[in-house]
């Protein structure tokens, strides 16, 4: 083998009568992706679907990570809330908390904490929020793993709390030079060819490069790759990118099952 990593998938992104992405998509994202981000009610997500979510990953051995987010179901989690520490602290553990329980109901538990949106790309830099998300994490299980953007504030408190990290990157976003994400709404945000995704997952992985916007090679250690369900295609981008790693002879498989 040369080297492993896993494969992620932002999942149970809909609510109520509501649906997210292509008819099916997240039952075959199941059966390809080796861990599960499952939306906790406050971006998406209801006790119905988190539940149904939860049954569907452990039946297929992927594990099963709290998704959690801004309290902000109109804007899908997307949008920055300048939250007050101790409201944010006490919401996370909130979602953690409810997922945990339907884990456990469908026979399995949450093996790691994934940010979602808005939330997840201001603990980049946000101090006081990155620790608020670290402190509720500790709060209801310091051996939980923390995903993030490498560098970022959020893995840094963690690892200082002694809180496990992963290091992520995005099989299907754009980079800008600064190793950040394009936003989306802009031009390159969101990748949809699958051979371009599968060939940069491909060269990430291996050799921990790559290409951002205007050209720039820059340079990314990560333990898991992110694909995401709402990206147009996306079971045939997840396909392509496992197919792709394993034909370079690389391991996919859960951190949190390592």
């Amino acid at each position: 083998m040369r080297g492993r990593i896993d494969l992620n998938c932002d999942l149970g992104e809909g609510f109520g009568a509501w649906s997210l992405g292509e008819p099916g998509a997240d039952t075959a994202l199941l059966d390809v992706v080796t861990s599960a981000n499952v939306a906790c009610g406050f971006h998406a997500g209801d006790p119905v679907l988190m539940g149904a979510t939860c049954e569907a990953a452990v039946a297929r051995g992927v594990q099963v990570g709290a998704h959690v987010a801004y309290r902000d179901l109109a804007g899908f989690g997307r949008r920055f809330l300048d939250v007050p520490a101790d409201v944010l602290r006490a919401e996370v553990v909130y979602q953690i908390g409810a997922l945990e329980a339907l884990a456990r109901a469908a026979g399995g538990r949450v093996s790691y904490v994934k940010p979602h949106g808005a939330l997840y790309n201001a603990i980049v830099h946000h101090e006081e929020q990155a620790q608020a998300v670290v402190d509720a994490i500790a709060a209801v299980d310091a051996t939980l793993p923390v995903v993030g953007l490498p560098g970022s504030v959020v893995l840094r408190l963690a690892e200082e709390r002694g809180l496990p990290t992963v290091a992520e990157a995005f099989a299907d976003r754009g980079y800008r030079a600064d190793g950040t994400l394009v936003p989306r709404g802009l031009p390159g945000a969101v990748l949809t060819d699958p051979d371009e995704v599968a060939r940069r997952v491909v060269r990430l992985v291996l050799e921990g490069v790559v290409t951002a916007d205007g050209g720039t090679d820059v340079r990314l250690a990560a333990g898991s790759v992110c694909v995401h369900s709402d990206t147009p295609g996306a079971v045939d981008l997840a396909r392509g990118v496992r197919s792709a790693l394993t034909a370079a002879g690389v391991d996919v498989t859960a951190f949190a099952a390592r």
